[in-house]
Order: C-alpha cells, then structure tokens, then sequence
C-alpha cells in the first residue's frame, strides 16, 4: 500500500504503482481530493484496481473532510449515543466514502483504553470508544457492521490492542499490556468482532510481552500463531505503517519488514503513512517509488531463497483479491 501524495506529485504514477505490485493507495488528507483520485484510477486502467483506502475514525482522524461528513471522537460517540445510532451513522458515513471512490476504512480502533491521547506517547486516548473492554466492543462492533451495511470495508485495529501501551510506535518502541492482561482486556473487542464478521484487521507495531520479542506487526507468534490459528481469524491482514518508528528501532527498514510481515502471515503491508517529523521524507514522490521497488524486491527474493514460501505468498494475494471482490480464476 502506498500514500496519496507521490500520486497527487504524478498522476502517471498509478500505473507506476500497480505495476511494481501496489495493491492500496491511501489517502492522508485533502490531497488529492476523492473524486480526483477515482477518476485518475478508472483512467489508469489497472485490474483489478488498487483498494482506495482512508481512516475516517472520527473526531481527530478524519481524511475526507469535506467529501465525507464530520463525526465526533469514538469515546465521545460511546458516552452520547447508543450503539443503535453510531451503526448507522458508520453506514451514513460509508455511503459518503464509497460515493467519494473510498473503498476501506482503516477503523474502527478496537483499543480499550482511557488516556489522554492522542499523542506521542499514548497512540490511542478519544480514538478509543472506552477503557472498558465490552463497552469499546459494543461500540466498535457497531461502527463496523455500520461500515459494512454501506459496501464500505473496514479494517479494525490494532491487533491485539494498544490500549495502554507504554508508548506510541510512530516515535519509536513500544509494549503493549502482558498478554495474559490482554487475553481478558485488550482481546475482547477483537474476539467479538471477528465473531460478527470482521472481513480485515491491522496489527500494531509494539510488541507483546509474553507473545512476541519484537514488532506485532512482524511476529508469526502474534500473526500466524494467535490471530490465524488460536482466534481463527480468515480474513485480510494488514500491518501498520512499517515506517514507524518502533520498525525502525527494531532494525528493520521498511524492505526488510515487507519481507518479515508476509513471512509472519500479513497479507497486505503499509508505509509511508507515518506522519511523524521523522518520516515525512518517505511521503517524497520519489522516495515512496524507491521504498516501494526494493520492498518489492524483499518480497520476491524471500521467495526465491525459500523464506516465504509460494503457497504463504499465494494466501497473501488471494485474501487482498477478496477483499476487491475480484476472482481471476472463474
């Protein structure tokens, strides 16, 4: 998945995209607008078409404003409405995006948590529907079959919770509660979401003490392990940016965790989508398709020197070809 601007810089450049293997464009603001970036896809010609993604999460974290309505935080929507009224504002908010040529909602945030945040050092705060975990699973399981009711697909996150995590990963590492805090917590909004058909999920970036040693986002102990195999979650994967900084400090560049994240189980792999001070370089046209190409080329020689494997790279890209509705072998 790739960022707006270096198409906005270049409309020639969605070719360029799809043909390096790009599967998702996401849009981070104003520009270019919806409607301008639909027609450049219909006139690029690419089959299937990249998913048009965006995170309309509310309050805060809006991308479409003004081409989609404005809606309050997630903990405010929990505190004043039932969950009745913010599934059909989510649908309302759908048909917005899919008029607009939006096909993916990167939301709902399923994190329980209660802080003060948005910031750089709590990721989560009012983008949370609350620190209770049924609350912030009766809400945020709304919001999504409200999404859902509208064709629009949602993506919910970040998997297995950042809820009072000791940091925010787009500056650098972070940790999530212990799993075995998470298992009766950060987990329930996730377990009753894929219990009500969640069709895609975003896993964070920190890592899970007692789960995985480094990025979520890179574990197959958290991906292939708990995700696919304990919760029996069938659906899209998709990482986080892997230009953030807990990637970084990590020791990886965004080639090398391309490579990782499809190895652990991630079906599709973000970046660029950082917009830390530190990682605005990477929104640059030029070096999005530089990022883009060698991460390509990660991905294709983890095939050939047998670390992914081509039925693990074949699930990859028959779950994103699901989530376009697409089916080349009819």
């Amino acid at each position: 998945m790739i960022a707006a601007p270096v198409l906005d810089a270049d409309p020639a450049a969605i070719r360029t995209a799809g043909e390096l293997g790009a599967g998702g464009i996401l849009l981070l603001g104003s520009v270019p607008p919806p409607s301008v970036l639909a027609s450049r896809l219909g006139a690029a010609g690419e089959s299937p078409a990249p998913l048009v993604m965006a995170d309309e999460e509310g309050g805060g974290v809006q991308r479409l404003l003004p081409d989609v309505q404005s809606i309050p935080w997630p903990r405010e929507m929990a505190r004043t409405m039932t969950t009745t009224a913010v599934a059909a504002l989510a649908a309302e908010v759908g048909a917005q995006m899919r008029q607009a040529g939006v096909d993916v909602d990167l939301a709902p945030v399923l994190d329980v948590d209660g802080g003060l945040g948005p910031s750089a050092t709590d990721p989560d705060g009012s983008r949370s529907f609350s620190a209770d975990p049924q609350t912030a699973a009766s809400y945020g399981v709304a919001f999504m079959q409200g999404l859902q009711r509208s064709g629009v697909l949602a993506v919910v996150k970040h998997f297995p919770g950042l809820g009072g995590s000791s940091g925010n990963t787009d500056y650098g590492p972070a940790s999530t509660e212990p799993f075995s805090s998470l298992e009766t917590g950060g987990l329930v909004p996730f377990r009753r979401a894929f219990a009500a058909g969640a069709r895609a999920v975003m896993v964070a970036n920190a890592t899970v003490p007692g789960l995985s040693a480094g990025p979520a986002s890179l574990s197959p102990a958290v991906i292939g392990g708990l995700l696919r195999s304990q919760l029996g979650f069938s659906g899209l994967v998709i990482t986080d940016s892997l230009s953030a900084g807990a990637v970084a400090e990590a020791g990886f560049g965004v080639p090398a965790a391309a490579a990782a994240a499809v190895r652990a189980g991630a079906d599709m792999v973000l970046f660029g989508s950082t917009l830390t001070p530190a990682a605005t370089a990477a929104l640059a046209p030029a070096a999005m398709a530089s990022t883009l190409r060698a991460a390509v080329a990660a991905i294709d020689g983890a095939v050939a020197d047998g670390s992914i494997s081509y039925s693990r790279l074949d699930a990859a890209v028959e779950e994103v070809l699901a989530a376009k509705g697409a089916d080349l072998c009819p």
